[in-house]
C-alpha cells in the first residue's frame, strides 16, 4: 500500500486532502496528515477509513525522519523557508516531493541529487505559482506550432471574495495566510516592458498599477509581482518584449494599502513592546509627524494627493482611527496590522471566495489574445483558494505514483508532460480558462 504523506492541514489544504482521500479508495493508498495541531489535522480527514492525522511538529528530526522514510510522498503544505529541510529529507530517503511554493536556490542545487536519487521535487504546482505556468504554457506552445511569436505577456492573478459575499468597502476578506497578504510586494518587482527592463520598489509599487477589466466583473487593480524576468527562459520567451506578472485586488484597494505602506505599518523588521497599551488611534499616531492637528488630519496632510474620501472611509471602517485598544502584548507593525484585519476580514461561513486570473498575450501579427479563469468557492472552508491551490498539487501527486509523470529532478511544471494531465483534470472539475481573440 502506497503512502502520501502531507505536512500542514491549514487554510489551503481542504481541497488537496479531499482529494486524495477519495483516490485512496480507488488505488488503495493511504494518506496521513500531520499538523502541529492534532484537531486540525483530525478534521481535515473527518475519520477516513484510508485517512490518519497525527500531530506532527517539523523541528523533531526524529519524527520528520520516520515519516519521510514510511512515505512513498511527501506533500509540503508548510511555509515557504521549512520546504528544503523536508526536500533534503526526500533526497536522502528518496522520496518524492510535491509544494506550492516558489522554487528557491536552494531547492534548485538539489537538482543533480534528486536525479541520482530517482526522485522528483516538483515547486510551483499550486495557483500562482502553478495554474497561472501551465495554462501560459500551453497556450505558448500552441502560439509556437502556428509560428507566432508573442511579443507581450501579462499574466495577473487574485484570491478575492466573491461579489455576492462583499460586504466590505476594501472588497477583500482572508482565504489564504494574511502574514503573506500583510507582507506581499516587499521585495523589488522586476519586468520588463517594451523592451527595456524596470525595477519598481516597494515605496511605489501600490502607486503605479494596471487596470484589468474581465468580463462580468468589471475592473481590478493590477501590481507587478516581484520577478518577472526569471520566468522568461523557464516560459521559451527569453527575447519578448514585454513580461509582467502581476496581482489583481478590487479597484481602490491598492490606493488605500498604500498608506500603510508609507506610514510604515507593513513593516516586519522590529518589535513594539508593550503593544496592549495602545489603541489603534495611538499606534497610527506614533507613525504620524508631530503636530496640534487631529490624528486624521495629520494622516490627510502626510499623504497628500494619495488620501481622498475613499481611502478615509476605508481606514475608518477598519477602525484605525478608533480607541480601542490593541490585544496582542507585542509584535511588529506588521503582526499589529494583521490582527487588526484578521477581525475584519473574516470569510464568515456561509462567504464565497474568488479567484480571477488573466493572461493577456500579444503576437508579431498584432494579434490580442485573452485567457481568463474564475473560480468561486462553495464556504469558508471549500474555498476557491483551496482549490486551485489544493486540486493541481493533488492531481499531480497522483500522476507521479501512478508513473504517469517519470521526471526526475528539481521542477517547475511548465513542460508538457506535467501540464496537459493537470489542467485537462482540472478542466473536468470545473477549473477552466475562457480564452477570447481581441480587434
Amino acid at each position: 500500500m502506497k503512502q502520501v504523506f502531507i505536512i500542514g492541514a491549514g487554510r489551503s489544504s481542504a481541497s488537496l486532502i479531499t482529494y486524495l482521500l477519495k483516490q485512496a479508495r480507488k488505488e488503495n493508498w493511504k494518506i496521513k496528515v500531520g499538523d502541529f495541531s492534532f484537531e486540525l489535522a483530525q478534521q481535515k480527514v473527518e475519520n477516513h477509513p484510508l485517512g490518519e492525522a497525527i500531530q506532527f511538529d517539523m523541528n523533531d528530526e526524529a519524527a520528520r525522519h520516520r515519516e519521510i522514510e514510511a512515505a512513498d510522498l511527501i506533500v509540503s503544505m508548510l511555509p515557504a523557508h521549512l520546504h528544503i529541510q523536508v526536500a533534503k529529507d526526500c533526497v536522502r530517503f528518496k522520496k518524492h516531493l510535491v509544494t506550492a511554493s516558489y522554487l528557491s536556490n536552494e531547492m534548485r542545487d538539489l537538482h543533480e541529487q534528486a536525479k541520482n536519487a530517482g526522485i522528483l521535487l516538483l515547486n510551483e504546482i499550486g495557483l500562482d505559482p502553478g495554474i497561472d505556468h501551465m495554462s501560459a504554457m500551453q497556450i505558448i506552445e500552441s502560439l509556437k506550432s502556428e509560428n507566432e511569436e508573442i511579443v507581450s505577456f501579462k499574466s495577473y492573478c487574485g484570491g478575492l471574495v466573491a461579489p455576492e459575499s462583499n460586504d466590505n468597502p476594501w472588497g477583500y476578506k482572508f482565504s489564504w495566510n494574511p502574514r503573506n497578504v500583510v507582507l506581499a510586494g516587499q521585495s523589488t518587482a522586476q519586468y520588463i516592458e517594451q523592451g527595456q527592463k524596470k525595477y519598481l520598489p516597494y515605496n511605489r509599487l501600490f502607486t503605479q498599477t494596471d487596470i484589468i477589466e474581465v468580463d462580468g466583473l468589471g475592473k481590478f487593480d493590477g501590481y507587478a509581482n516581484r520577478d518577472s524576468l526569471s520566468y522568461r527562459v523557464p516560459y521559451g520567451l527569453k527575447n519578448v518584449a514585454t513580461i509582467l506578472r502581476g496581482t489583481l485586488r478590487t479597484t481602490g484597494f491598492c490606493k488605500a494599502w498604500n498608506v500603510f505602506v508609507k506610514l510604515g505599518l507593513t513593516d516586519d523588521s522590529y518589535q513594539i513592546e508593550n503593544a496592549n497599551l495602545l489603541t489603534y488611534r495611538e499606534l497610527l499616531e506614533a507613525f504620524l509627524p508631530k503636530g496640534n492637528d487631529s490624528v486624521e488630519k495629520k494622516l490627510e496632510r502626510f499623504m497628500r494627493a494619495e488620501y481622498d474620501a475613499e481611502v478615509s472611509y476605508k481606514l475608518n471602517w477598519l477602525g484605525l482611527f478608533d480607541n480601542t485598544r490593541i490585544s496582542l502584548e507585542k509584535g511588529s507593525p506588521a503582526q499589529l496590522l494583521q490582527h487588526l484585519l484578521e477581525s475584519k476580514w473574516i470569510l464568515k461561513p456561509n462567504d464565497k471566495d474568488m479567484i480571477v486570473m488573466q493572461h493577456q498575450f500579444i503576437t508579431s501579427k498584432n494579434r490580442h489574445i485573452s485567457s481568463t479563469l474564475v473560480v468561486k468557492g462553495d464556504d469558508n472552508v471549500h474555498t476557491a483558494m483551496a482549490k486551485t491551490v489544493g486540486l493541481p498539487m493533488a492531481i499531480a501527486t497522483r500522476k507521479i505514483l501512478l508513473g504517469d509523470i517519470k521526471l526526475t529532478g528539481v521542477h517547475i511544471p511548465v513542460m508538457k508532460e506535467i501540464y496537459l494531465p493537470v489542467l485537462m483534470e482540472l478542466e473536468e472539475l470545473g477549473i477552466q480558462f475562457i480564452e477570447k481573440i481581441h480587434s
